[in-house]
């Protein structure tokens, strides 16, 4: 048992920790925007968000699954001042109690072009000291900015239960000139 938990493991690790993987970006912007759209629905407060954050990076499709070890993927695009500028990926590893799967939207703003600077280094990673907000109408009127960031997430389907300790990680990709 603890060799085939040691095996899931790493072979989750290897699949998680991957650069931004080979996506269709027309079909992601298409995502990516519908998922804009959804979180502007969600919460008429983040119009005005969307537009004075120095940059923000949308990923529209994270898959997250875990039994006692989860993780999660997704790509998405990042954006400075509105006009595209790269790609990224998000990576998350988690243990603890936790079970089931779950698919999400995530929308990180960035305060600052030094925040968004940050991010962009591909050295960028969240620990559980910052938290998302889950998108409702009214919830973006009491968010803040903590270090420059700003996170909201948006369920899409599926279920989980967690009480886990883990982090997010992110690699980005610039536009090719």
């Amino acid at each position: 048992m603890k060799t085939l938990r040691s095996f899931i493991t790493i072979l989750l690790v290897a699949a998680l920790t991957s650069t931004v993987q080979a996506v269709d970006h027309k079909k992601l912007q298409i995502d990516v925007d519908a998922a804009i759209e959804a979180f502007k629905k969600a919460d008429s407060g983040l119009k005005p968000t969307f537009v004075k954050a120095a940059g923000y990076v949308v990923f529209p499709n994270v898959g997250k699954g875990g039994f006692i070890i989860g993780g999660a993927h997704g790509n998405g695009h990042v954006y400075e001042k509105g006009k595209l500028i790269g790609y990224a990926s998000l990576t998350q590893v988690t243990v603890g109690a936790q079970v089931g799967g779950q698919e999400f939207s995530e929308v990180i703003f960035f305060e600052t072009k030094e925040a968004l600077a940050k991010f962009k280094e591909s050295g960028f990673a969240m620990s559980a000291q910052l938290s998302a907000v889950v998108a409702a109408e009214g919830t973006s009127k009491n968010a803040k900015y903590v270090d420059g960031v700003m996170i909201f997430t948006r369920a899409k389907q599926g279920l989980m239960a967690e009480a886990s300790v883990g982090g997010q990680k992110f690699k980005f990709e610039p536009l090719a000139k």
